[in-house]
């Protein structure tokens, strides 16, 4: 029960730093209006996290978690078209939800200060995905009628290939976010690409 409580406590600040974050950007953001926004002592926000930057990164962390116990949940057993596809939309609600692209645009605005936030926050997010993914494609590539020269290269561009020219439109807000018909007909026509182009 006590853990269960301090988790929710966890998420609960987790969520309130986000909506600051989002709000008003990383620097305006001190842990006294987190505190408040999340409804928790001081006391508390520390127990669970030392610094501001170890919040954007569990804020991150949280954002990524369906995508995470997606990548996970891919079989073998399965076909490797639906598992790119259950990737490829987890991929795509995350890279295209409001908050994904605020904390994105918020990062990319903190690195040019500090280019150690912005390297550890690879890590934690698009390297990590890169990583699960690569992992998967190696799994595949052990199958014989499956071989691709270059796994990560492999990663890379279906990773690329899913945010595209899309992507950038929305950070810059030049289109609004893509409908659930649109992301569909992305997804497929990405992963259909990606298996006529580097499944041999």
């Amino acid at each position: 029960m006590k853990t269960e409580l301090s988790q929710s406590k966890r998420l609960q600040i987790i969520k309130g730093a986000t909506d600051q974050f989002v709000k008003y950007g990383f620097h305006a953001v001190s842990m006294d209006k987190v505190t408040q926004a999340a409804s928790v002592s001081k006391a508390t926000l520390y127990k669970h996290f030392g610094s501001k930057d170890d919040l954007l990164f569990a804020v991150i962390d949280e954002l990524c978690t369906d995508l995470w116990e997606t990548m996970e949940a891919v079989s073998l057993n399965s076909s490797i078209e639906n598992n790119l596809k259950m990737i490829a939309s987890a991929f795509i609600d995350l890279y295209f939800s409001e908050q994904g692209l605020a904390i994105y645009r918020l990062v990319i605005s903190e690195c040019h200060n500090s280019p150690k936030l912005g390297e550890l926050v690879y890590k934690i997010s698009a390297g990590k995905i890169n990583f699960q993914l690569e992992a998967y494609l190696l799994k595949i590539n052990q199958i014989d009628s499956v071989y691709m020269i270059d796994i990560p290269v492999a990663a890379d561009a279906f990773c690329s290939l899913l945010r595209g020219e899309l992507h950038f439109q929305c950070l810059l807000g030049c289109r609004p976010l893509p409908s659930l018909s649109e992301k569909e007909t992305h997804i497929n026509q990405v992963v259909l690409s990606f298996i006529r182009g580097w499944l041999k």
